[in-house]
């Protein structure tokens, strides 16, 4: 038990799912673990373990933002020995190929600032996805004929962005979408020796304004779910 999870010992298996919503990890529990059982629900980040096709997985969620899921993340891999991390979310599209509803690999993740900046102070750590893990999900979006990319994406501090020129330069330099997690993940897997990933749904644009419809958004993370799924056992 730590301040933030109050699973037991043992309660918590070596990969996690990580979705920012505790009500999507319920959801995702419930139709994809095989026995779900509830491990956590302190300040009611609801967190689940069960099996998929005999292995174990724990889904827990993060809440919104860096240091929200800095809190989460830091006390799974140390108290708990999570070893692969997969967060699954939605992003917001920046290319005009990339299509809501489309899937994508987070192959690294800039941003402005993470909690973690204070660490490497004038260095611009780089961080980037489990090379193992990002390649067998795009295997198995590909074999489940699910729309994927793979590349860069924007990790941002802010949900209510008023910085469009900020914007424009990540579209000018390829990033796919934005999101407010993935590079905060991939830093603290890289400093205690974890696997990490991001698995993410388009589920709005930034450039057409589209936005997938709440009553359609179960079965597109229904995607999501999978292909990290697959790609945790590879």
């Amino acid at each position: 038990m730590t301040v933030h999870i109050g699973a037991k010992p043992g309660d918590i298996a070596e990969t996690v799912l990580l979705p920012g919503d505790p009500y999507r990890a319920r959801w995702a529990a419930e139709r994809f673990l095989e026995t779900p059982r509830l491990v956590n629900e302190v300040r009611g980040m609801l967190g689940y373990t069960g099996t998929w096709n005999g292995h174990p997985v724990t889904i827990h969620g993060t809440g919104m933002g860096m240091p929200s899921l800095s809190i989460y993340v830091n006390e799974l891999i140390r108290d708990y020995g999570a070893k692969t991390l997969i967060r699954i979310g939605s992003a917001g599209g920046m290319q005009d190929r990339v299509k809501v509803r489309d899937v994508v690999l987070a192959m690294t993740a800039s941003t402005l600032s993470t909690p973690s900046r204070g660490i490497f102070r004038e260095v611009n750590f780089a961080p980037s996805a489990d090379f193992g893990l990002l390649a067998a999900a795009h295997a198995a979006a590909v074999a489940r004929g699910v729309p994927i990319h793979a590349g860069g994406i924007y990790s941002s501090d802010v949900f209510y962005d008023e910085r469009p020129d900020l914007n424009e330069q990540m579209q000018r330099h390829g990033i796919l979408c934005v999101e407010m997690e993935t590079a905060e993940l991939y830093t603290l897997a890289a400093r205690h020796g974890a696997r990490a990933l991001a698995v993410l749904t388009i589920s709005d644009h930034l450039l057409t304004h589209e936005a997938l419809p709440s009553d359609q958004r179960e079965r597109s993370f229904g995607d999501m779910v999978e292909i990290a799924l697959a790609a945790a056992f590879a």
